[in-house]
């Protein structure tokens, strides 16, 4: 079994192995994957994260042994962006970027030198609480809305709600219909608390979005960009234009209160 970890700020994870193809999601820095085939100039990955799987480009990956890759844990770069030194030349990474493969504040990553010397989050030490993740959600507010994007230079809909349930510890599946299966039901909105995921289906009635509550009327998703509108019985009203713009399916609370 082989192991890659990311080795630019965000690599793009595509549907095939050509960039003309669909970007299904994105590794951030750090973050480690499962080789599972190589082509000429790009590798098939499963990210030991949340077991997602795509072609990403080789030359943005490093090989780690299984040692180093059992041994990374889930330290967090904590702000919005933030330097690092990567084999001596200066790189800018997202928020949520993993340092998971350094030993303090400095180590490498395969064969590059690593130094990190900025803001921190650990997962592991923090407490849920709906104030908490009101405030890590905010951040990424006006950040694109980008197909398969995980990062505050980019993000869909299911990224952004995964990213930030990162930070508290908590796994969420890729993808809003895989989120949707876990969890426990909240049965009415009014019953909501910060910290819910609502879900949002099609005509066909499959869940196609999904966001954050921030209380029992505002919800913050990534729509156009991360935004903040209204959110009623029958889904989310755009608070700029006034539109319905996504049919409320459910509600699911991922943390107990």
């Amino acid at each position: 079994m082989a192991f890659v970890a990311c080795i630019v700020p965000v690599c793009p994870m595509r549907k095939e192995a050509a960039h003309r193809t669909e970007m299904v999601s994105e590794l951030l820095f750090g973050e480690v994957a499962e080789v599972i085939e190589e082509s000429k100039a790009f590798t098939k990955l499963r990210s030991v994260y949340e077991g997602y799987e795509g072609w990403c480009q080789t030359s943005q990956l490093t090989s780690i042994d299984v040692l180093q890759a059992n041994q990374s844990t889930n330290l967090l770069t904590a702000e919005w962006v933030a330097a690092i030194d990567f084999n001596g030349h200066p790189m800018q990474l997202p928020m949520g970027s993993s340092l998971g493969l350094l030993s303090g504040d400095k180590g490498k990553i395969g064969q590059y030198s690593v130094t990190y010397n900025r803001k921190t989050w650990n997962p592991s030490t923090v407490l849920f609480s709906g104030e908490a993740m009101k405030i890590f959600s905010l951040q990424y507010l006006n950040t694109p809305y980008l197909w398969g994007g995980r990062s505050v230079f980019g993000i869909d809909c299911s990224g952004f709600v995964q990213q930030v349930f990162c930070f508290f510890n908590k796994k969420l599946p890729r993808d809003a219909s895989q989120q949707a299966t876990e969890g426990e039901v909240v049965g009415f909105l009014q019953e909501a608390q910060c910290g819910d995921l609502a879900f949002f289906d099609n005509e066909e009635g499959q869940i196609t979005h999904v966001g954050l509550l921030l209380n029992a009327e505002t919800i913050i998703h990534a729509s156009g960009k991360v935004r903040i509108d209204r959110i009623d019985n029958m889904g989310i009203v755009n608070t700029d234009t006034g539109e319905r713009t996504h049919r409320l399916r459910i509600i699911k609370r991922y943390f107990g209160r």
